[in-house]
């Protein structure tokens, strides 16, 4: 059985053909049928609302059906969605055809045997859209479900450590053990200076496997229970819970900024030399109530002074 809601446009410069296709869709309980006399008034229909088959002339004056076809592929593209195109044509031979099933047209009806072929070849083109229409939806819906479980993911793919979503979420329990337990927490932004230009000079690849070498030097210097995590492609960032604010200090993450800045990474390049920032952000109990953005922004705002000192560069909430 046809679907009588099926969107169908006929794009005929003809009036008579025009009323003949409608005629014989009417009689066949298409319901949804719409009608232009141009190509480009075509477009404007097809831009205010989509249509499942479109059924135009080949030959039309300004603009032929090879044309109209190449629009709404765009038109699709913009979309979402699929058109099924199916030209009224007198030519004949399999060049032609050729070329227009390349151009992207799907099917084509003889005007010598219009009457035969029209209904059954729309019919034939409502099955089709049916499934193209559902195997979009189902891509729709697969896409989404990416995005919702990238929204959910906390772990960076490249490095596999935690990601800028997990660092808030991190922060976020850490401040609250320091309202609920006491004790302070140290939050690190380690920069790379030379991100852009390494990876300009060197390409992308070798970029990946530098912030490998990072990341896995990175988890050598810190603690086991430190949080560590990328943020992207020129910062890392680090959460340490400690006893007293007073550990809190340059002094305690030398090593850390040493062990990045002094000692080269092997790789397929050879031997690089990084030179990375550290900027410091230490709060207590007396910092509260404070919000993880708050420490994320100060930590970057130190970061200019860590590249120009090549030291650690610090402060303390609140700030007095």
């Amino acid at each position: 059985m046809p679907n009588p809601h099926l969107s169908i446009l006929v794009v005929d410069d003809a009036k008579f053909s025009s009323a003949m296709i409608g005629r014989a869709l009417s009689q066949a309980s298409y319901q949804d049928v719409r009608f232009a006399s141009s190509a480009a008034e075509a477009i404007a229909l097809l831009e205010q609302r989509p249509a499942s088959v479109v059924l135009a002339d080949w030959l039309m004056p300004e603009m032929d059906g090879l044309a109209l076809t190449g629009h709404i592929r765009q038109l699709d593209e913009m979309t979402d969605h699929y058109t099924y195109v199916i030209l009224l044509t007198g030519k004949e031979g399999e060049n032609v055809l050729g070329e227009a099933f390349d151009r992207g047209v799907d099917d084509f009806i003889s005007k010598a045997a219009m009457n035969e072929q029209l209904v059954p070849r729309v019919y034939a083109a409502d099955r089709l859209c049916n499934t193209l229409q559902r195997l979009l939806q189902e891509n729709r819906l697969l896409t989404g479900n990416i995005a919702s479980l990238e929204q959910r993911n906390l772990v960076d793919s490249l490095t596999g450590l935690g990601n800028a979503r997990y660092l808030l979420q991190k922060l976020h329990d850490s401040l609250r053990q320091i309202e609920s337990r006491g004790g302070a927490l140290c939050y690190l932004l380690i920069g790379l200076a030379d991100a852009d230009a390494l990876r300009q000079q060197y390409g992308q690849l070798f970029y990946n496997e530098l912030l490998h070498g990072v990341a896995r030097r990175l988890q050598q210097l810190v603690r086991p229970l430190d949080v560590l995590v990328r943020l992207d492609d020129g910062h890392f960032a680090l959460i340490t819970l400690i006893e007293d604010l007073q550990e809190c200090s340059p002094s305690s993450f030398k090593r850390l900024h040493e062990g990045i800045n002094l000692k080269a990474f092997k790789t397929s390049e050879g031997f690089i030399s990084l030179k990375a920032g550290i900027s410091l952000v230490g709060l207590d109990s007396k910092g509260l109530p404070v919000i993880p953005e708050t420490l994320i922004n100060h930590a970057m705002a130190l970061l200019p002074d860590s590249y120009g000192s090549g030291r650690v560069a610090a402060m303390r909430l609140p700030l007095n």
